[in-house]
Order: C-alpha cells, then structure tokens, then sequence
C-alpha cells in the first residue's frame, strides 16, 4: 500500500502526507501508520486479504463495542473493501503511547502497579460483552481443544519431563471449566498489546485475535509474558479486575488454562519461531517454578 493508492480509493484520508508500514508483533494483517503533517499518526490502517471480509467486519464492530463501552482504544473510523487490491481495511484512530512492555521496567513499582489496576479495571469492562449468539459449550470447546493440542505435541518432537505431573493436573482441575460464561475475550491481552503514556494506562490494541468463551481465559498471558515484564503490573492487574478480592476459583482456573497452554506453546513455537524455542522452553520452566510444577494454583510470585 503506497499514499497514491490509499488517497485513491479512500478519499476521506486527501490530507494524508505521509504512511509507515508496522512491523511489530506476529499479526498477519498488514498495518500502517497514517500522517498528516505531523510527527504523530493520526490514525491506523489495518489491511488484510479480501477472502477474509466477513471474519474482518465482525472484529471492526467488536472494537466498535469496546470503543462505545468507555475502554481506552482506538476509535473505529471506517471498515471497507478495495476490490482491485484485493484487500478489506479498517481505519482506526491513532492512540498515543508506547509499549508497556518497552516502558514498564522504566517506572517505579507503584506506578507499574497502578497501571496494571487500570488494565484490570478495563479488562473487566470488556468481559461484560457476552457472546452475541449460543457458542459450543466451554468446557467441551476447551478440553476438546486441549486434547487435539496434546495429541500435536506428543507428535512433535520435544518432551517435557513435568509432562506427567501437567496433564494429571489438567485432569484433576478440568470440571472447573464447566458451567463458566461465554464472554468476549480480548485473547492477547499482554504489555506488547498495551500503551502506556505519560507513565500511566493509555489503552489496548490488536484484537484481531478476539475470541469467546470464559472470560478468565484472558489471564493465561500473564504467565507467559507480562510477568517477565513486570510482577507489580501483574499483581495489579488480577487486583483490579476483582476490585481486590480474588476469588478461589479464579486461581483453579488460571492456573489450569496456564497449564494447558504449554503443550500448544511448544508446538506453535516450533512452527512459527524455531528460533526462539530455547527461549520459550525457558518461559516454560518459570511457569513451572511458578507453580511449584503445579501443587499450587496461586503462583508464587502473587503474595511474594
């Protein structure tokens, strides 16, 4: 997508001067950041193959659902389709900050806490969302997942020595995903898909990976992610989306979901950064020991 393109068929961005391909994250959407004489975008274009319509306009409206719901996000500006490129696109506004992950090691304790309660509170928000029509029961969706996942990795090459210990865990815990809700589920909520600005919460990006099902689902990326980043965040986070009373069953689910997302993790790593295998194995192993290879539910690092 060059600037003569984009002005010819969306006549809305004339006063464009300038557009910059993004390059960060595992998206396969092709992004872009839009300007209008300014060294600050003014918006964000997000492009992706035409096959992909229908699975694109339901995204735009759900970030339109969020947006109307007071979460800090980029307003959704315009959803279309250029034919002749073959591609649909939304326009979204621009929203200012940089990666919590890049700036979150920067700031004292306190102020990472208070961003993470800020994260929690607007996570919560989001989870009010219900699914707009009758999913596939949780509890089969999920275990039926989890099972085809197991079955990939078994075949995949790399073994686990707490392999044993993982799956009688997830035996042992699964009937907690029964009777959970079916809400909206952000699905990549980490500090590489939040902004902070002015060293406080600025917002969440990227939904392309949205999804429905049991809300709690959404913590599992503390795990991996955010807890290497910074541990008062991650505290503030679960603080703030329970308004400071975590629940037990809250903890049974976190860390069973965090449980069953190792297996896929080997996999997906393998397939997708072969490279960055060692280094997900290490995440690996900090989960673990997080856990204490799963005796216990609350991780360590939560009342440490």
């Amino acid at each position: 997508m060059n600037l003569s393109d984009l002005q010819k068929h969306l006549p809305s961005l004339e006063n464009v001067t300038e557009i910059s391909r993004i390059t960060k994250g595992f998206s396969f959407d092709s992004k872009y950041f839009i300007y209008e004489n300014s060294e600050t975008p003014q918006y964000v274009l997000r492009t992706a193959p035409l096959k992909q319509l229908p699975k694109k306009r339901s995204e735009f409206e759900v970030i339109a659902n969020v947006f109307d719901r007071g979460v800090k996000t980029s307003k959704p500006l315009q959803f279309g389709a250029i034919e002749s490129l073959d591609i649909c696109y939304m326009l979204l506004s621009y929203v200012e900050g940089e990666d919590a992950f890049d700036i979150l090691p920067s700031l004292s304790d306190d102020e990472q806490y208070q961003i993470g309660l800020l994260a929690g509170e607007e996570l919560r928000i989001m989870h009010d969302i219900a699914a707009p029509h009758i999913e596939e029961d949780w509890y089969e969706k999920r275990f039926s997942k989890h099972m085809r996942q197991y079955e990939t990795y078994r075949n995949c090459g790399v073994k686990l020595a707490e392999e044993d210990e993982i799956i009688s865990f997830i035996n042992q815990n699964a009937h907690y995903m029964v009777n959970r809700p079916n809400r909206f589920q952000h699905d990549d909520f980490h500090t590489s898909n939040l902004l902070i600005h002015n060293r406080s919460y600025a917002g969440v990006i990227d939904f392309n990976r949205y999804d429905w099902g049991d809300p709690y689902h959404d913590f599992l990326k503390i795990a991996y992610f955010s807890r290497e980043v910074s541990i008062p965040f991650c505290r503030g986070q679960i603080r703030g989306y329970f308004n400071g009373t975590v629940p037990d069953e809250f903890w049974h689910l976190y860390a069973l979901y965090t449980a069953m997302i190792i297996f896929p993790t080997v996999t997906w790593t393998l397939q997708v950064v072969p490279e960055q295998l060692e280094s997900m194995l290490g995440r690996i192993r900090v989960v673990l020991e997080d856990h204490q290879n799963f005796e216990k539910c609350m991780p360590i690092w939560f009342t440490s």
